[in-house]
């Protein structure tokens, strides 16, 4: 059974969106400002933690990265944050309604 998990912050002017879709293969991709900057594709439920590195373009170019890790919840099992200008912030996950 495929899982998806979706986190989303808006920050600093950028809107940063991570989705996970596991299962035989899991695909996590990075949205900055709606654009797909980062992708990871992976056999079996993913490896963690996965960080995920991207340059937007833009002016002023704002480098970030993000960290997904497991919690060993199986409510919320994966958690996620962002580091952008050197500060890591939690990325709250979307909840689908």
């Amino acid at each position: 059974m495929r899982r998806r998990y979706s986190f989303h912050l808006d920050r600093a002017g950028r809107s940063v969106t991570v989705n996970v879709r596991s299962g035989w293969i899991t695909e996590t991709e990075l949205l900055v400002d709606g654009k797909e900057c980062a992708f990871h594709r992976v056999h079996g439920h993913g490896v963690y933690p996965l960080t995920l590195a991207a340059r937007p373009p833009g002016e002023p170019a704002l480098p970030l990265s993000v960290r997904l890790e497991r919690t060993g919840s199986a409510e919320h099992p994966l958690a996620c944050t962002v580091d952008l200008d050197g500060t890591v912030r939690p990325v709250p996950e979307r909840v689908e309604r």
